[in-house]
């Protein structure tokens, strides 16, 4: 199935999970997974939290930005992949001066 971004509606959230500036993702959701393209704005960040029921894939597109997981900080550049297991945390921030384009899976798990 193709997933055409273009025609999913885009949202602008503004601190999401309790981060700051603004968030604006494109997300398709079925019962498994949610899929999305994402682009964090300059100086903003999506909040500290932790994968309960689900792991999330971030592979970064465009710009730099900066993961914290589990406490340990890793610089993300175009190409690179983070990876948060479930029951792990983690945060995502762009302290650069442009948006931080990023695609990012999140399947959720079963027992």
């Amino acid at each position: 199935m193709k997933l055409d971004f273009s025609l999913i509606e885009g949202q602008h959230i503004d601190g999401f999970k309790g981060g700051a500036g603004l968030f604006e993702p494109r997300i398709f959701t079925d019962a498994n997974n949610r899929i999305m393209t994402a682009v964090l704005a300059p100086g903003a960040h999506i909040g500290m939290h932790t994968h309960e029921g689900s792991s999330e894939i971030v592979y970064i597109l465009e710009g730099k930005g900066v993961m914290v997981c589990d406490g340990e900080r890793e610089i993300l550049r175009p190409g690179d992949v983070s990876y948060c297991p479930e029951g792990h945390t983690h945060s995502l921030r762009n302290e650069s001066g442009l948006p931080l384009r990023f695609f990012a899976v999140v399947p959720e798990h079963r027992a």
